[in-house]
């Protein structure tokens, strides 16, 4: 037995069964209790273990947690970027690798801080996990998918914090808790080892996570049953199950507008204020392709309701100017090359047909809307053809209409909880999303992704509609509860009541407060350690 615990320990067991636990945890599987106890492994493994093994274990964790959780990128590289289906998993393996290099730093400051000090695990870890969270949220354009708080996303009474602290708050209670638990398990060892280990800081501890659990749940219960100001709202999503390799093809041109136009047609009839389709749902140039576009409005006027439609725009701009001085005169002339702009935009039109907004997305999704360093990274062309040419928007602008106002979220912009707040700190009624997950099959990708809007929703305190081309589609309200979803692969629609939600929270008004917190106590945490 012991035999084979060592060898357990030698090939790094307890890391990688951390991370096998976590992957338990998150959605479509949704063992979520599981986060509350998956880290344990990996934090008494890390206890006495050096800098450099500590690193490698936090590493090998980070492949088998981020591999496990973002599988599903290779769906799109494999199905549409035509790349074999192995080299397609490399290229999944070469962004975990990436992102292991977080829980790998993570693991490297736990296991050089913890055994020299008295302080407990469920006050240290915390810390230094969060940050590292965060910075992974920004970093190279960031990528906060997998934050260990969107494990929770069905535990309503757990997560109404996020209205405080986002959702990097509920990963810091997971990991504390975790801690806790790991505190248990080494307490011997640390007497052991340090005779005069005191005990007062994990008494301490203890006593600080139970009255932030109690608090936490307290006021949990009190905000799902608190009646906030609002008022009841008729929206209708559509989803119409377009095939991505369809999509662009003029000979379905006209049959994705029909399935669009009659699905709409038929939610009419219940009287919606908005009826809202997916990003990119108009298979053409919204304003430039004029036949295609007089038809739309001419159509939407039949339906008595807002349309919110995903579209890619067309924006000519000219390239080049040539200044000239004759006669004292100076001549500004253009030549005749102009270029054209792409953006991926959400157009709203009113009850006549009405432009009333237009939002230009702000955080393109890179390698798949855009190319970073083009000229150094050339060769990557070839995997993102026809659709490395957007440019990003630059306005937090919402929609203003009679029942609300609202921004409006596309693809994976809903995933940034720092993004998303900037367009409520003045005021707002509702959250809209769009997008299009058939990129991603029938993988665990378009479940994770839905999952995520639960706290967008509850970090604002705005319900969330929800418009995906081939699903998850749905409603979520300004507490996160899930008031319906569609199937995936479905072409259908959804009509609901919602109760629009005026709070502005902590979170809207301040952002990641908390985070900046931790980075502080981060901070005085190693000052304190190399003081030492």
């Amino acid at each position: 037995m012991d035999n084979l615990k060592a060898k357990f320990n030698q090939f790094y067991g307890p890391a990688l069964l951390s991370g096998l636990l976590l992957i338990l945890s998150f959605p479509k599987i949704d063992l979520y209790l599981l986060a509350w106890v998956a880290l344990i492994p990996l934090f008494v493994f890390l206890y006495d273990k050096d800098k450099k093994e500590a690193f490698k274990a936090g590493f090998f964790f980070g492949i088998v947690y981020f591999f496990g959780t973002t599988y599903w990128i290779y769906h799109s590289i494999n199905k549409y970027g035509s790349i074999p289906f192995v080299p397609s998993l490399f290229i999944v393996l070469l962004l975990s690798l990436y992102l292991s290099l977080y829980p790998a730093l993570f693991s490297f400051l736990y296991s050089s801080y913890i055994r020299k000090t008295d302080l407990p695990v469920m006050l240290v870890a915390p810390v230094f996990w969060t940050v590292l969270e965060f910075g992974r949220s920004y970093a190279i354009t960031g990528f906060p998918w997998s934050s260990l708080g969107y494990s929770q996303y069905k535990f309503l009474a757990f997560i109404q914090v996020a209205d405080i602290t986002g959702v990097y708050g509920i990963s810091f209670l997971l990991v504390a808790i975790n801690g806790a638990f790991a505190d248990a398990l080494l307490l011997k060892k640390r007497r052991l080892e340090r005779p005069l280990y005191s005990l007062i800081p994990t008494i301490s501890g203890f006593v600080i996570l139970f009255i932030a659990l109690l608090s936490t749940f307290s006021y949990g219960l009190y905000k799902l049953n608190q009646k906030r100001d609002g008022f009841n709202i008729r929206a209708a999503v559509i989803q119409g199950n377009i095939e991505q390799d369809k999509k662009w093809d003029p000979a379905y041109q006209n049959a994705v507008i029909n399935t669009y136009q009659e699905l709409s047609l038929a939610v009419s009839r219940d009287n919606p204020h908005i009826i809202v389709w997916p990003e990119t749902s108009v298979p053409f140039y919204f304003g430039r392709d004029r036949e295609f576009t007089e038809n739309l409005v001419s159509f939407q006027k039949q339906l008595n309701s807002y349309l919110l439609f995903g579209s890619v725009l067309a924006k000519e701009q000219r390239t080049n100017s040539v200044e000239s001085q004759g006669s004292g005169v100076k001549r500004t002339t253009y030549d005749a090359q102009r270029q054209m702009l792409y953006t991926n935009s959400a157009v709203l039109l009113d009850k006549n047909g009405n432009i009333s907004y237009i939002y230009d997305k702000i955080h393109l999704v890179p390698f798949g809307e855009y190319v970073p360093l083009k000229n150094l990274l050339f060769f990557i062309d070839k995997l993102v053809v026809g659709i490395g040419d957007y440019i990003p928007g630059d306005s937090y602008i919402k929609a203003v209409t009679p029942f609300g106002s609202f921004g409006t979220l596309i693809c994976y912009e809903i995933i940034f909880p720092g993004l998303v707040r900037k367009f409520y700190v003045r005021g707002g009624d509702f959250i809209v999303t769009i997008t299009n997950d058939a990129w991603f099959g029938k993988t665990h990708g378009p479940y994770q992704h839905f999952s995520m809007a639960v706290f967008r929703a509850i970090e604002n305190r705005k319900p969330v509609i929800r418009a995906a081309n081939t699903g998850i589609s749905g409603f979520i309200d300004s507490s996160g509860r899930i008031m319906g979803t569609t199937k995936l692969f479905d072409r259908t629609s959804l009509v609901k009541d919602i109760k629009t939600d005026r709070t502005l929270t902590t979170y809207t008004k301040y952002g990641d407060i908390f985070s900046y917190l931790c980075i502080v106590c981060s901070v005085l945490l190693l000052i304190k350690r190399k003081s030492k």
